[in-house]
């Protein structure tokens, strides 16, 4: 591997970040919005299935006790 010399190295990094599309304001407020969304959306699919499965654990540990 050949060895770069740091100012090489330097300007070939400004070239490549040179080359990077940034989102605009207004794709990066739908994107935040849509990942929101899904967090709560998850988040309350999560919520109810451990409620299921925590009922359906109550109701099978409880049935030796009544």
């Amino acid at each position: 591997m050949a060895k770069l010399n740091p100012f090489q190295f330097i300007q070939e990094v400004r070239d490549e970040t040179s080359k990077v599309v940034w989102p605009t304001k207004n794709e990066t407020l739908v994107t935040t919005i849509m990942v929101l969304i899904m967090v709560v959306l998850a988040s309350l699919f999560f919520l109810a299935v451990d409620q299921i499965l925590g009922a359906l654990v109550n109701f099978i540990l409880g049935v030796g006790r009544g």
